[in-house]
């Protein structure tokens, strides 16, 4: 065999690996479409309740716990109630509340507000945010298995 020959060989893709990824496309579909709605959502948000310099950030903070007892209701949801398509998880769990909660700004939050000199802010919403937002998944959750066992016969 050529070095050519033996080149269009390797640069093929084997047809597990052409499967594989004509199975996950819509996959990463579904996230793209979902993570783009939950941005656009935590956008409007942020657009709605500016955070005023030094001050806390409201927005970011109530979009991270909502969309954490969001995430906790869908979990109940769709592994103790019903079986959801395979795409509905991706979409709505990784898509929509991926894009909707902002962990990442919440770090650049916590940085500004202590880079500006306000770090008691800066540690009050780092710490308000990690136990609100387990809070809310947790309390969610808990809540959703409640009123799910008592609509059962």
């Amino acid at each position: 065999m050529t070095a050519p020959e033996t080149e269009s060989l390797r640069a093929r893709p084997a047809p597990a690996r052409r499967s594989e990824r004509r199975a996950q496309a819509p996959i990463v579909a579904v996230v793209a479409v979902g993570g783009a709605l939950g941005a656009m959502a935590r956008y409007a948000l942020t657009l709605a309740w500016p955070t005023p310099p030094g001050g806390f950030p409201w927005a970011t903070f109530w979009t991270n716990v909502i969309g954490c007892a969001v995430i906790g209701v869908f979990m109940v949801l769709i592994t103790d109630v019903w079986a959801a398509h395979r795409l509905v998880r991706p979409f709505f769990g990784t898509g929509v509340l991926g894009g909707f909660t902002t962990f990442s700004t919440y770090a650049v939050d916590i940085r500004g507000l202590v880079d500006a000199g306000h770090p008691r802010t800066g540690l009050a919403y780092l710490a308000a945010t990690l136990v609100a937002a387990l809070a809310a998944v947790w309390l969610a959750s808990v809540a959703a298995r409640l009123v799910l066992t008592r609509r059962q016969p």
